[in-house]
């Protein structure tokens, strides 16, 4: 009694995406088990798939599942139960073949006890429909047939009536009272059928209300067995919600990790540029002193430049002075040449009337 596994292979098990319904996604991280059960209580079939503690696959097979191969090691079937698309890749083409075949072997199976379990609803729905043929058909057989009542009325002792009847009634009489005989012995024919018939229904019906009690309790054992599981898928997904946070906490981590040794990166490559620079520094100080050298040379032209300026501003000074002087002295020299100019205007003028009175 209860599931027992009849075909075990590995393989990489996949999931359709269920907001793409195009891509696969990994269900699995490596190659796991993926089991046949037969429940023998139930008389179904089950695909089941564990990755370490996690269920990956609970797939119930019925008779209109189809398995598709869609290359030499990868194929797919689709489960509407679990509102998914299953996917296994396998190492093999033999492999693959292999469980294709089984499916196949598994769908035939749950078809026929799916024909068998409505064969017995049939029976059961038969065997009510008989009974209440069988009651209707006393009811029926209660009263007189009217060839019956006919047969009947030759059978007075009226003399009358047989002297009214004539040889014609009584010839129809006689075939009357044969076929009444017949339809007799044939009516009685099919109830005893019908007796029989119903007799081995009966027995039929005793027999799976027997097995109905069976199933009953396989039944309640089932439900024990589900509420079981239930509190076990129940932890289970507890513990994948840990181990997902505990996941992302992981990632998390991971990412940081990856910061920081982007950082040790541009750490390193600082260090390396300093390393350079280090490597240039001697000839930066003999440059320096180069520098240094020639900075003393320039600043003490600076200070004889200084000195020369000084004795300039002081010749500047004196040049300026001395320009003052001559402008004055040209001034003065201007203004007796203008003196000189007038002078001389004047006599020309005087030349001139002199010129005009002779």
């Amino acid at each position: 009694m209860g599931e027992q596994p009849i075909y075990t292979t590995r393989a990489h098990v996949f999931q359709i995406d269920p907001s793409t319904k195009k891509n696969w996604v990994p269900a699995s991280k490596q190659a796991v088990t993926v089991s046949y059960f037969y429940d023998s209580t139930r008389n179904s079939y089950r695909i089941i798939s564990v990755d370490g503690t996690k269920v990956i696959i609970n797939s119930t097979i019925v008779a209109n599942m189809m398995f598709t191969k869609t290359s030499q090691k990868f194929g797919q079937w689709a489960d509407s139960r679990a509102n998914t698309v299953f996917g296994l890749g396998f190492t093999s083409e033999q492999q693959l073949s292999k469980f294709a075949e089984k499916f196949q072997e598994v769908k035939e199976a749950a078809k026929m006890a799916r024909e068998k379990s409505q064969d017995k609803m049939d029976i059961r729905s038969t065997r009510i429909d008989l009974n209440n043929d069988t009651f209707d058909f006393k009811q029926d057989s209660g009263p007189a047939s009217p060839e019956s009542k006919q047969a009947s009325s030759f059978n007075g002792t009226d003399d009358e009536k047989i002297f009214k009847v004539g040889p014609e009634m009584l010839l129809m009489k006689t075939e009357l009272e044969s076929e009444a005989e017949q339809s007799s012995s044939r009516w009685e024919a099919e109830v005893q059928s019908l007796r029989e018939k119903n007799s081995r229904l009966v027995q039929d019906l005793n027999e799976s209300s027997n097995k109905m009690d069976v199933w009953k309790k396989q039944v309640s054992a089932c439900k024990e067995e589900s509420d079981a599981l239930r509190q076990k898928i129940a932890e289970l997904e507890l513990q994948c919600q840990e181990a997902g946070q505990e996941q992302q906490r992981n990632a998390e981590l991971s990412v940081r990790v990856q910061q920081l040794e982007a950082e040790l990166r541009d750490k390193e490559q600082e260090v390396e540029n300093l390393r350079k620079q280090a490597e240039i520094i001697p000839q930066l100080m003999a440059e320096c002193d180069n520098i240094t050298s020639k900075l003393q040379v320039t600043e003490s032209r600076k200070v004889e430049l200084e000195s020369r300026m000084d004795v300039l501003h002081v010749d500047v000074e004196d040049s300026r002075q001395k320009q003052s002087g001559v402008k004055a002295e040209l001034k003065k020299l201007t203004e007796v040449l203008d003196a000189k100019i007038e002078e001389l205007h004047d006599f020309r003028h005087g030349l001139s009337r002199l010129g005009a009175d002779n």
